[in-house]
């Protein structure tokens, strides 16, 4: 017999994932709002994109982003903006968001 009414047990790896999952913060929501524009903890989204306003954590990612998507136009460091200067500046006892990025690197 194969006991197929049988109720199938979550292994502990499984279980640590789903509490993982549910109590990392992914940068959503309100909390996520704040952590995109560069508000009270500094933010992941530093800088962005002069000519379609993506936004990208630092210098090497835009320009990864820049030769594909603008591939015509002159990759310009200077013309990038800082989205952390134009806001406020986090003071530096607050600590950085924790926010877990893809899991492929």
């Amino acid at each position: 017999m194969t006991g197929k009414a049988k109720p199938k047990k979550h292994t502990a790896k499984e279980i640590q994932a789903k509490i993982d999952a549910a109590t990392t913060n992914r940068g959503g929501g309100k909390a996520g709002i704040a952590d995109r524009t560069g508000q009270d903890k500094g933010g992941h989204a530093k800088y962005e994109c002069p000519h379609c306003k993506i936004t990208a954590p630092d210098v090497k990612s835009m320009q990864i982003h820049h030769d594909s998507k603008h591939p015509k136009i002159a990759f310009d460091e200077a013309a990038i903006v800082n989205r952390h200067a134009s806001t406020s500046q986090a003071p530096a006892e607050k600590p950085k968001p924790g926010v877990r990025g893809s899991l492929k690197k």
